[in-house]
């Protein structure tokens, strides 16, 4: 069989569009762009692309699916106990592997997973992973072909094996750059922390400054994945979690929570009412003004206004504003 191989130029065209589409493509669309990248250099029919814990079988965590359905999933978790790749992915921080279905597969007490495969046309693949020991977490990549004749070569190989760290860095800067983004829409919770992470809590970036809000938050934890209490209000839908040191707000979006943190401030005891007349104050209203503008007694004003003061701990304005920045900064 005749083997091509990708000339240099053609692999560095490849990679620089790759990290030109992280920074430019909507998170959504560029799974399948970098994919669509890849199968330029190495030709493929399909492919599933994702996130495991390894540590007891094979726990899916993220999994993005490229000209596949997403019944073959709902298959897969029935006959997962007979897939001795992902245990071959396990053996090392970075794998490589061609896989002919018939070869890997050819043992009569594999037949059930052989027969799996060829149902969904993976009669040959190649499949790259990064692997963590200390969390069991694997990212890996997968690249199907559905014809059976049509065997992985040992140059294919090499060249993903190549490619691998750069796919996997784009993917990690398309969600930074979509972070940054949230972040952009929502100065309040800025400069403070950020990370992004899968809906079981396992966490694929965090900056230094969630880190520590979180250790002063649960002072026993480990860094690893989300601390329960947390992830609970994380996985409701656009939720925030007010704690005893720091607030942090959630956005679920395809598949992952992106997360932003603050520490807490004396603004954040305010009741809903006492921080819009907080806010009409910042804005230089007298306690007359915010009572029309809020159709209310100027003396039941009055005495919120007084409220607001002490519950910020604070005697002027120019303090009130200045601890209303730290909410709003």
């Amino acid at each position: 069989m005749y083997e091509a191989k990708a000339k240099p130029n053609d692999v560095n065209e490849v990679l620089l569009d790759l990290y030109r589409l992280s920074h430019e493509m909507p998170i959504h669309n560029f799974q399948d762009a970098a994919l669509e990248q890849i199968k330029t250099l190495v030709p493929f029919d399909s492919s599933m692309w994702g996130t495991a814990n390894l540590e007891l079988g094979t726990e899916m965590h993220t999994v993005h699916l490229h000209q596949k359905s997403p019944e073959m999933l709902v298959e897969y978790d029935s006959v997962k106990d007979h897939d001795s790749i992902a245990a071959a992915l396990a053996r090392a921080p970075r794998v490589t592997l061609t896989i002919n279905s018939d070869h890997w597969f050819g043992d009569p007490k594999k037949r059930e997973f052989r027969d799996f495969l060829s149902r969904h046309q993976h009669e040959n693949m190649l499949v790259t992973s990064t692997y963590n020991a200390s969390s069991h977490m694997v990212h890996w990549m997968s690249l199907y072909r559905a014809d059976r004749d049509d065997h992985c070569t040992h140059s294919e190989r090499e060249l993903i094996a190549t490619l691998a760290p750069h796919v996997m860095q784009a993917l990690a800067l398309n969600r930074l750059t979509h972070l940054e983004r949230l972040e952009a829409s929502d100065r309040a919770l800025l400069p403070h922390g950020a990370a992004i992470m899968d809906p079981n809590g396992c966490i694929h970036h965090i900056d230094a400054n969630l880190q520590s809000l979180m250790r002063d938050e649960w002072n026993d934890w480990s860094n690893a994945v989300l601390p329960s209490e947390l992830l609970s209000t994380c996985r409701s839908v656009n939720s925030t979690y007010i704690g005893r040191t720091c607030i942090v707000k959630s956005n679920f979006e395809h598949g992952l929570l992106f997360l932003r943190g603050r520490p807490r401030c004396k603004a954040d005891a305010l009741t809903a009412r006492e921080m819009k007349i907080a806010i009409y104050i910042s804005q230089g209203l007298s306690y007359k003004e915010i009572a029309l503008e809020l159709n209310r007694a100027p003396a039941t004003v009055r005495n919120q206004i007084q409220l607001i003061y002490e519950k910020l701990q604070v005697n002027n304005i120019a303090r009130l504003i200045a601890e209303m920045g730290k909410a709003f900064s």
